[in-house]
């Protein structure tokens, strides 16, 4: 479910557009039968589009990448992971307001 400004990253590109990054990475981990992920998708838009250009957001259906999300030990969806400079360096699971999404984002910046 990637927009105009979210993009979808899988297993095999997660590496090269995550964590080799030159800017700060919002990852999305869903699924298509999640009602809170597709609950969550507008809002995931809007802040793509409030941070365009310093950060790169981008969603991972958990069902089509495995590997991923196992890696990362993601037991819950919706799961939101900040990246910076390849490294983990922050988390929120389930539904959360868009101010409280906004506020890991800012304080990655």
């Amino acid at each position: 479910m990637a927009s105009d400004n979210v993009s979808a990253v899988t297993d095999s590109n997660f590496e090269a557009d995550v964590l080799k990054s030159s800017v700060p990475v919002l990852v999305d981990f869903w699924a298509e039968w999640c009602g809170p992920c597709r609950a969550l998708a507008p809002t995931i838009d809007e802040l793509a589009v409030q941070f365009a250009g310093k950060v790169k957001v981008v969603k991972m259906n958990v069902d089509e990448n495995p590997g991923t999300p196992g890696k990362f030990r993601i037991r819950g969806i919706p799961t939101l992971l900040m990246f910076k400079n390849g490294q983990l360096v922050d988390q929120l699971v389930g539904a959360h307001p868009k101010a409280t999404i906004s506020g890991l984002i800012e304080k990655t910046l």
